[in-house]
């Protein structure tokens, strides 16, 4: 029986365990419910369960027939996004402003159908290790267990992350060589003016003003600083500023991202929004704080396990199902920080289209979990054997 076969005889029990976590949203460092039942559902299992990994992350160990094998980590998300469900779904959210709005309760069932098909079967020599992470969404989760010593105490040869993408192929993977996802840095951008009645506005400091100006003059980054030839995303993303219609407030607050592949024009980037800041503040006699915050490093996938994960999704779908070279994206995942120190790959498999991820109405689509769980199953007992 191959599987997909076999997982698909408890299909519903994951569909039911995923639909469970989407009621239950957690956001990053607060996954305690969710890891508490992946850890309990692990140790049913029969795996070795390490808890609190990274502050609520979780590791399982499980052997093969024997220890002469690989050791082969497989990877899951486990936290939520502050949104607000806008969904009518039996099993929407009952948390107010949190959802799952990007599939990590997907991603972290299918992570649990492979364990427990990989536990039942043991068809493989050497270690799976299963790593439930938290934090993805731009705290930092890959960047915590690994501080607390995950490839120390759980040593991986090679390890593989999936995310679903809501917009098709229905059971495709995609996936590339070498840079695949962006790296991020988080901006904050503090303008300090001078309040004063908005009749008045000769005797203060606009710091509204300010901000918008120097809104308007950090997209030049993109335009007129960066080599064309090359991929930059400079999004402003928060504007936050008074609190009435007739006073000039002290300060406004921006904030956003920056987004590319290339380490210079990473560092051009954070440089020219300092020296346009710095610029602004004397023309306009204002303060202004910058804050530049590294969260995702870019994601590369190693050249020999691209491949071995092309060969083997091809072998469970089928080469029509399978893009080898896929056009990288400029969204970013701290899956990065991993690949950085054990070689790996990350792929996408494609669902049924609808709403996009991040987006209020988005609803995981539970058909992948298969699918998933099976290619992430068979990552560990073909490459333990490589």
């Amino acid at each position: 029986m191959s599987p997909i076969d076999r997982i698909t005889t408890y299909a519903d029990e994951l569909t039911a365990l995923r639909r469970d976590l989407h009621a239950h949203p957690e956001i990053g460092f607060e996954e305690v419910r969710t890891a508490g039942i992946v850890a309990d559902l692990l140790e049913g299992f029969g795996i070795e369960v390490h808890r609190g990994v990274g502050g609520t992350g979780v590791v399982g160990l499980l052997k093969g027939r024997s220890d002469n094998g690989r050791r082969i980590g497989l990877r899951a998300d486990m936290d939520a996004l502050p949104i607000e469900e806008e969904t009518n779904l039996p099993y929407r959210s009952t948390v107010p402003g949190k959802m799952h709005a990007c599939g990590h309760d997907g991603h972290t069932t299918m992570l649990v159908g492979a364990a427990r098909y990989l536990a039942e079967t043991r068809d493989f020599d050497g270690t799976a290790v299963f790593v439930f992470q938290p934090a993805e969404e731009g705290l930092g989760g890959a960047r915590a267990m690994l501080a607390d010593g995950l490839f120390e105490r759980f040593p991986c040869d090679e390890i593989y992350g999936l995310h679903n993408q809501p917009h098709g192929p229905h059971g495709a993977i995609k996936l590339r060589p070498g840079p695949i996802m962006a790296a991020a840095d988080f901006f904050d951008i503090r303008v300090q003016g001078r309040g004063i009645h908005a009749a008045q506005p000769h005797h203060g400091v606009d710091p509204i003003l300010v901000a918008t100006a120097l809104a308007q003059a950090m997209q030049s980054i993109v335009s007129r600083n960066a080599d064309p030839l090359k991929s930059i995303v400079l999004s402003i993303t928060q504007i936050h500023a008074g609190s009435a219609y007739n006073i000039i407030p002290e300060s406004a607050h921006l904030a956003g991202t920056v987004r590319t592949f290339d380490k210079g024009l990473r560092a051009l980037a954070s440089q020219r929004i300092r020296e346009l800041a710095a610029g602004f503040a004397t023309a306009y006699g204002a303060e202004i704080a910058v804050e530049i915050q590294d969260v995702f490093s870019v994601l590369e996938n190693a050249p020999e396990q691209a491949a071995a994960a092309t060969a083997i999704a091809t072998e469970l779908f089928g080469a029509d199902q399978v893009e080898a070279n896929a056009t990288p994206r400029m969204g970013s995942e701290d899956f990065a920080d991993m690949t950085m120190a054990v070689p790996g790959a990350y792929a996408w498999i494609g669902s049924n289209p609808g709403p996009g991820l991040h987006n209020a109405s988005y609803n995981f689509d539970d058909t992948i979990i298969p699918l998933g769980s099976a290619y992430l199953a068979r990552l560990v007992e073909r490459r333990t054997a490589a």
